[in-house]
């Protein structure tokens, strides 16, 4: 049994809560089941659990549902076309400075890779 219990983190703040358990070694080195939990020469044994906030909750649930699992597995496309204007047409640094320059350069990059897929699909 754990020998000391410390709640780390405050209640509403919008981080989890954690619980650390502290164990004494003594009776780790003596205990049947230490194998894969105390290694020797360890001078202090923890256990932490995470408690979830609502907002955690209600993310995990909505993981669970049938649409998040059909839009999970649309979404590697729009990565991939995202990583190729990127990293082919050099949409990850802005060339020139100011918003105008900015939009330009945005347009000609979505517009060479739609030229790209657009001769794609001719051939």
């Amino acid at each position: 049994m754990a020998i000391r219990k410390a709640r780390q983190g405050r209640k509403g703040v919008g981080k989890n809560q954690v619980d650390t358990y502290y164990f004494d070694v003594e009776k780790c080195k003596r205990c049947p089941f230490k194998e894969g939990c105390y290694k020797d020469g360890a001078k202090s044994k923890t256990y932490s659990v995470s408690k979830k906030s609502d907002e955690h909750k209600e993310q995990m649930v909505f993981q669970e549902s049938e649409y998040f699992k059909e839009k999970a597995k649309e979404r590697y496309k729009i990565e991939a076309k995202n990583s190729e204007l990127k990293h082919r047409h050099g949409y990850d640094v802005a060339t020139s400075s100011g918003l105008l320059g900015m939009e330009l350069q945005g347009a000609m990059a979505i517009f060479a890779v739609k030229l790209k897929r657009i001769l794609k699909l001719n051939d």
